[in-house]
């Protein structure tokens, strides 16, 4: 069965890193398109964060030069680090694999920035 379970979300201070793991099962993540999105109370989820089949990134411009997107094909997850963070990066942050027939998401990690 096809799952994505996420973690690595919490409560950090302005500033401050996380590195969100999204572990994959059930099939193997170099071969879908992989992404994180995000979304905060109120507001639409929005992707963040996206790394192709074959390894090609694309950020949002609210978070490009902070996070990083990165998969290790032997582990089977992908990682997404957030550096200097910012309160209006508090949201839930989900996983995605996508492929032209199917399309995962994960149940999604809070991540609350916070002084």
């Amino acid at each position: 069965q096809e799952r994505l379970v996420e973690s690595g979300g919490g409560l950090v201070q302005p500033g401050g890193s996380l590195r969100l793991s999204c572990a994959a099962s059930g099939f193997t993540v170099s071969t879908y398109g992989m992404s994180w999105s995000r979304q905060a109370p109120g507001k639409e989820r929005e992707q963040v964060a996206s790394i192709t089949m074959f390894g090609r990134t694309n950020y949002a411009d609210s978070v490009k030069g902070r996070f990083t997107i990165s998969r290790d094909n032997a582990q089977n997850t992908v990682y997404l680090q957030m550096n200097n963070l910012k309160p209006e990066d508090t949201a839930v942050y989900y996983c995605k694999a996508a492929s032209s027939l199917y399309t995962y998401w994960g149940q999604g990690t809070q991540v609350t920035v916070s002084s």
